[in-house]
């Protein structure tokens, strides 16, 4: 009972687990360039800048895996059920492909039946180590129907380098138990041994010890599914066959037919995303390469949308399906079904009528939209008023916008390229003669920076005035304020101020 719950409890936090991946965490950030390498970099820019149409592939994690479970040979002898332990390293090289190796070890044993012993066949036991590289296909990381995958179903295909250790029982074996070491060549027993199919046999006989091993290839194939607990974790369950290549019929230390020998192994599996998660995103068969594709379908935030255009023939502002009147004249005032606006309803509309609000008692109104009420006296007076007047200047502005700034180096000489920038601003100066011109340097810690700084901000102003000709009443000199000395800026503005002023510190002037 107490098992039963137990188990129901698990399963609960594996829900709501499940649940708490939503579907919309698509398992990193597209705009997040940490997670692309330095050689992908470029592709991945020119997709943020909508200049490609595909994104970078995103580094990600390595997985550590350990198993253990269940082994048995097919064979000559009927084999017992046996057991495995193995360790992987596998990494994703897209969303569907996967290389994985790892180091094996399979323990296994087989009993013979009255007849098998009968005819010579013995008991045996296996130990076999391998060396695996295989290439793993995920079947289910991609779908149009849902975020991230909760389960991973795969295949593999690959290679194994075997070691395996053979023990048969007879009469006087040396071994525990009264096994024999089987070498793969020895002549005298009434069985046949063959070495065909391996390498090489290597090592050698201790007393009580197994040292014999035959190397020899194989080929993996299997399938597997794992159960993902979080972004770290997932469980899961493989069962894998590894054949012999080109065939060795000697695993249970028996050659009878041309049926070559092979091994089984189904394992439960931890496995554990290792990386740093601030540079890598999961294994990418734990994301689903559709993720982006749907979610910028969902909720656009990167696809260049075009500007929607709706037909609007009298470009009054409503289109033309919502537009009861689709012909007013350009500039006529509409109300939101597209018809011209009467505000005071005299049956004028309003773009020609010369009177906007006409009092009823004055109705009717001629085709000027003017009533019929005599002007009073005072309104006569008011308007030749109006018309007298003359019209108020625009007060003066200066729109000369932002201007550069000057950068020094050492001491108040100007460079090159500081004359430069300050011949294109002397033309700009000059096209706007509203506007003063404000030079402010910088340097405010010492009496040396503060003199310093008037000799800079002298040096610009001097250069605008002799080399460019722009009048010198139009500067304010300003200097010696908190900021980069380095630097002079120039600002256009509308006030006034000194255009020269005494050197603060003329002992410590700069000598150009």
């Amino acid at each position: 009972m107490a098992s039963k719950k137990n188990i129901l409890a698990l399963a609960l936090i594996v829900l709501i687990q499940s649940i708490g991946m939503a579907q919309t965490d698509w398992g990193w950030d597209w705009k997040d360039t940490s997670k692309i390498s330095v050689k992908k970099l470029p592709q991945h820019n020119e997709f943020i800048n909508n200049q490609y149409p595909y994104p970078a592939q995103p580094r990600n994690q390595w997985e550590l895996g350990f198993g253990l479970g269940a082994s048995s040979i097919t064979g000559d002898i009927k084999s017992k059920l046996g057991f495995g332990g193995t360790v992987s390293l596998r990494k994703a090289l897209n969303h569907t492909f996967s290389i994985r190796t790892g180091l094996t070890g399979l323990w296994n044993s087989g009993t013979a039946n009255a007849f098998q012993a009968a005819v010579g066949r013995p008991d045996y036991k296996n130990r076999t180590y391998q060396l695996g590289f295989d290439v793993i296909a995920s079947l289910n990381a991609a779908s149009h129907y849902r975020g991230n995958p909760k389960t991973n179903v795969y295949v593999l295909l690959g290679y194994a380098l075997n070691a395996s250790n053979v023990l048969y029982k007879r009469p006087g074996g040396a071994q525990p138990g009264g096994y024999s070491i089987f070498y793969g060549y020895n002549q005298n027993e009434n069985f046949q041994n063959s070495q065909n199919g391996t390498i090489t046999t290597f090592g050698g006989a201790t007393v009580n010890g197994r040292q014999a091993y035959t190397l020899y290839h194989g080929m993996n194939l299997g399938a597997g599914i794992a159960f993902k607990l979080s972004n770290k974790v997932n469980i899961g369950l493989e069962h894998k066959y590894t054949f012999t290549v080109p065939g060795y019929d000697l695993l249970d230390g028996v050659r009878a037919g041309n049926n070559n020998d092979y091994i089984g192994f189904t394992s439960a599996r931890v496995n554990i995303n290792i990386g740093n998660t601030a540079k890598k995103v999961q294994p990418l068969y734990w994301l689903n390469p559709n993720n982006f594709v749907y979610s910028e379908l969902n909720s656009p935030s990167h696809m260049k949308m075009p500007k929607v255009v709706l037909p609007d023939a009298d470009k009054d502002g409503v289109t033309d399906q919502f537009d009861l009147e689709p012909n007013t004249p350009a500039g006529a005032p509409v109300d939101s079904h597209g018809r011209a606006k009467d505000t005071d309803g005299d049956g004028v509309p309003d773009y020609k009528d010369k009177e906007l609000l006409t009092a009823q008692k004055c109705f009717p109104v001629n085709n000027d939209g003017i009533g019929t009420c005599p002007e009073p006296a005072c309104c006569k007076e008011i308007k030749d008023m109006i018309a007298n007047m003359k019209p108020v200047e625009a007060a003066p502005q200066c729109n000369i916008g932002s201007l550069p700034s000057v950068q020094f180096k050492g001491k108040a000489t100007l460079s090159k390229d500081a004359q430069n920038i300050l011949n294109g601003v002397a033309a700009r100066i000059n096209a706007n003669p509203a506007c003063n011109i404000k030079v402010i340097g910088y340097g405010a810690s010492s009496k040396a920076a503060q003199q310093l700084s008037w000799d800079r901000v002298n040096a610009v102003i001097k250069y605008l005035v002799e080399k460019q000709g722009v009048s010198e009443s139009r500067f304010i000199f300003t200097y010696g304020q908190d900021g980069d000395a380095n630097t002079v800026d120039l600002q256009g503005t509308l006030d006034a101020g000194p255009n020269t002023v005494p050197a603060p510190h003329p002992n410590l002037k700069s000598r150009n």
